[in-house]
C-alpha cells in the first residue's frame, strides 16, 4: 500500500508537467536563446516551465526541496535533507527546442529518501505523457509499456550521444559496429525511450542528474537495469550544479548483460 502522500504527490506531479505542455508546443522554434556560462542553451521558456512547476509544487508542498537546472543557485552543493524532493529539467534538449528539432522534453522526478520513486516525462516530438515508477509500473500516457527482453543483434537499437570527454570516443567505434545508433539529442528521451521498449538500450557519457532522474523511475518501472559506470547517482544526497558528467548504460537484461561486456568499468 502506497502512503497518501506519496499518492498525492505523483498525482501532482502529473498535473503540473501536463499544465506546462501548452508553453513548450507555443515556444517550440520560436523562441530567442541566451547562453549560461558553461556555454549551453538556457531560453526564457525555460525559465518560465521551472518557474511555473516550482510554484505549483512548493505552493503544495512546501516542506519539500525543489531543484531545478535553471533556477537551483548555488556554489556549493545543496544537501538533500528532506524525505520527499523533486528534480526538474524544464526542456531537456533545449537546443533542439530553440531550432525547431522535436526531441525535447519537461522531465520531472520525485525523490523519496534520495530514490526516483516516480518519473513524469512530456515528450514534445509524440505529444505523450511518460510517467511510472519501480512500484508502479511505467507508462505512456496509460498505456502500460515495458523494456524491449529479445535478444540483441545488429538490428537492436541504442541511444547514444557522442562522448564529451575523448577518451571514451574507442566506446563510440564498438557501438557502432554493433548497434544502430540513434542520436536524439535528449538523454532523458534516450532513457524514457528505453523504458517504452522503442530502444532496446541508451549509453551515454555526459548527463547531470536532472538529465535522466525522472527516466531513471521510469526505467525501473519497466522492467530495466541502470548500470553506472563511474559514480552511484542514488541514492541522491546532495544536489550539486557542478557535478561530474555521469556515465551510464542502460536497457533490459539482454542488452545490458551485452554491454557489460562490451563497455567494462
Amino acid at each position: 500500500m502506497h502512503s497518501p502522500e506519496l499518492l498525492a504527490r505523483i498525482a501532482a506531479a502529473k498535473r503540473v508537467v501536463s499544465a506546462q505542455a501548452d508553453v513548450l508546443i507555443a515556444g517550440f522554434g520560436k523562441t530567442e536563446s541566451n547562453w549560461k556560462g558553461d556555454g549551453s542553451r538556457v531560453t526564457p521558456v525555460d525559465i518560465a516551465i521551472s518557474e511555473a512547476i516550482q510554484a505549483a509544487i512548493e505552493g503544495e508542498f512546501p516542506g519539500d526541496q525543489f531543484f531545478s537546472e535553471e533556477l537551483t543557485r548555488a556554489d556549493a552543493p545543496i544537501p538533500v535533507t528532506s524525505r520527499f524532493c523533486w528534480v526538474l529539467d524544464p526542456i531537456d534538449g533545449t537546443n533542439n527546442f530553440a531550432l525547431g528539432i522535436p526531441y525535447c522534453a519537461i522531465s520531472l522526478a520525485l525523490l523519496e529518501d534520495g530514490m526516483p520513486v516516480y518519473g513524469v516525462v512530456y515528450d514534445y516530438a509524440r505529444r505523450c505523457l511518460m510517467h511510472g515508477g519501480p512500484a508502479f509500473g511505467c507508462f505512456d500516457n496509460d498505456k502500460p509499456v515495458k523494456v524491449k527482453s529479445s535478444p540483441v543483434d545488429h538490428q537492436s537499437l541504442l541511444g547514444f550521444h557522442s562522448p564529451h570527454e575523448k577518451r571514451y570516443a574507442s566506446d563510440a567505434a564498438i557501438l557502432i559496429e554493433r548497434f544502430k545508433i540513434r542520436g536524439l539529442g535528449s538523454s532523458t528521451l534516450h532513457l524514457a525511450y528505453v523504458a517504452a521498449g522503442l530502444f532496446d538500450g541508451t549509453v551515454d557519457h555526459n548527463v547531470k542528474v536532472w538529465d535522466i532522474a525522472a527516466s531513471v523511475a521510469l526505467c525501473l518501472g519497466a522492467g530495466g537495469e541502470l548500470r553506472y559506470l563511474n559514480t552511484e547517482l542514488f541514492p541522491l544526497r546532495v544536489f550539486d550544479l557542478k557535478q561530474a558528467r555521469i556515465r551510464y548504460y542502460a536497457g533490459g537484461a539482454p542488452m545490458c548483460a551485452a554491454l557489460a561486456e562490451l563497455l567494462p568499468e
